[in-house]
């Protein structure tokens, strides 16, 4: 892998990026861009378009407008040596079921001019112990491990990462995170798609949100669609026997809803409401056990911005996996890792 040159240079870019199947136009003049050594989760419904603009980037797809670079060259028109800079896990893979951990990975290395040593890529991903162990026998988790190695035996630049975490336990995910972060060590900038908000919040540098064929949000996942400007909401359980009259009068301003005794307060400035309310419980002799305190998350900011109020209701036939989709230009290869 070539020497990074810090994280302003462009290592994708798209402008008008435009896909249309027949009269349906799925990717709408999208423009996007992400930074080598970043992490960028790209976030979106099914039929939103993601999947058409992945592999549009991937070299899968040959878009129908707009222009494509990834890593200095236009994917629709790029080799095998620039397919060798980048990997990508699919969804879903069939590695090779019968050959070791060890041999799936010296055969897909193979195919690399400068592939990465086969003890160090294990390594990397936590499955330095299981060398031997067949591929077809292998755990849920640890298959994904699998395919997550042979995207990676190439040395790539770029990483693409789609639902890497789907159906595995907590304990499971937390280790995969602490796999997919610790590629920044290395210099890899990661292009991830994930349904999870708490592993775009916990991976991503940037998030960007695509809905009906359009990027409708960018941003730190902190900040995106001014999460820290939204006002904060407040609950707590009134005490028994304790009516709302009772509480501080901005306390009584700032209540939303009381229904069933759990009170809803809105504030811009939690603070000012807080400290009124602790002065009184403590004074009252109430411990409100379960106050809770937050701004909206990056779900319920995903959810407003990708709600079918907020745009139109056509879907993308490539990401809805509908036997009526367009095919792909070039297919998908069955296995978890792209190959020259």
């Amino acid at each position: 892998m070539g020497t990074p040159t810090g994280m302003d240079e462009t290592v994708v870019s798209a402008s008008g990026l435009r896909m249309r199947y027949g009269t349906f136009e799925a990717v709408r003049g999208i423009d996007l861009c992400v930074r080598r050594g970043e992490v960028l989760a790209f976030l979106g419904p099914n039929g939103a378009g993601k999947t058409t603009t992945v592999e549009v980037l991937e070299g899968y797809r040959h878009r129908t407008g707009g222009e494509v670079m990834v890593l200095g060259e236009d994917p629709a028109r790029a080799g095998p040596s620039w397919r060798a800079r980048i990997g990508v896990v699919l969804q879903e893979s069939r590695p090779e079921r019968d050959l070791t951990v060890a041999e799936c990975l010296r055969l897909y290395a193979g195919y690399y001019p400068s592939p990465r040593g086969v003890a160090q890529t294990l390594a990397l991903v936590g499955l330095d112990g299981q060398a031997d162990a067949i591929a077809g026998r292998l755990s849920g988790g640890q298959r994904r491990r699998l395919d997550v190695a042979l995207s990676l035996v190439g040395d790539p630049e770029l990483l693409f990462l789609d639902e890497p975490t789907t159906g595995f336990d907590p304990s499971a995910r937390r280790a995969a995170w602490d796999m997919i972060a610790g590629l920044r060590s290395l210099g890899v900038t990661v292009f991830l798609t994930t349904h999870f908000m708490d592993e775009a919040e916990h991976l991503a540098d940037r998030v960007m949100v695509i809905a009906d064929g359009r990027i409708v949000a960018e941003g730190a996942p902190g900040t995106i669609g001014g999460r820290q400007r939204a006002a904060a909401e407040i609950r707590f359980t009134l005490p028994s026997d304790t009516p709302v009259d009772r509480l501080p009068d901005p306390v009584r301003a700032a209540l939303v809803d009381g229904d069933g005794g759990r009170l809803l307060l809105r504030a811009e400035q939690p603070l000012t409401l807080l400290g009124p309310l602790a002065r009184w419980a403590e004074a009252a002799g109430h411990t409100l056990p379960d106050l809770e305190v937050r701004r909206p998350s990056l779900e319920d900011v995903y959810l407003a911005l990708t709600s079918p109020d907020s745009g139109s209701p056509d879907s993308d036939p490539s990401d809805s996996g509908s036997s009526d989709s367009e095919p792909s230009d070039s297919g998908s290869p069955d296995s978890g890792s792209e190959v020259p």
